[in-house]
């Protein structure tokens, strides 16, 4: 038996693949008074919760600021550590669609679309 501790200060501990470094790169120079993007999460969907991305002209009070490379930032929402915490952002084109993938290690379920997940 293990006991594992919770600590809601903790940071957040979220990575990006170098793919999705990418995109976000791209889309960080298309918008030259954007600072990163910001990761939170809302509560929606079928299952719970769903991942809000946004990008941000910089932190707002009680981000994480994580440096995923050296042009690129993303901050991490205060109420949202708990829910994405090691989670990996990950970006994938398939045919003529693309999309941002999280693979979340504290996600439990997830809805039939892929739009929402529970803990």
């Amino acid at each position: 038996m293990s006991i594992e501790t919770y600590d809601p200060n903790a940071k957040a501990d979220v990575s990006m693949t170098e793919a999705a470094i990418v995109h976000v790169r791209k889309q960080l120079k298309k918008n030259p008074d954007m600072a990163g993007i910001r990761l939170g999460v809302k509560k929606s969907g079928c299952s719970g919760f769903k991942y809000d991305v946004e990008f941000v002209t910089g932190a707002d009070e009680g981000d994480d600021a994580i440096q995923v490379a050296d042009d690129v930032t993303l901050f991490v929402a205060a109420d949202a550590r708990a829910y994405v915490r090691g989670t990996e952002i990950d970006f994938t084109k398939e045919g003529l669609n693309s999309t941002i993938k999280f693979n979340n290690p504290n996600a439990k379920d997830l809805c039939g679309c892929g739009e929402s997940f529970s803990v």
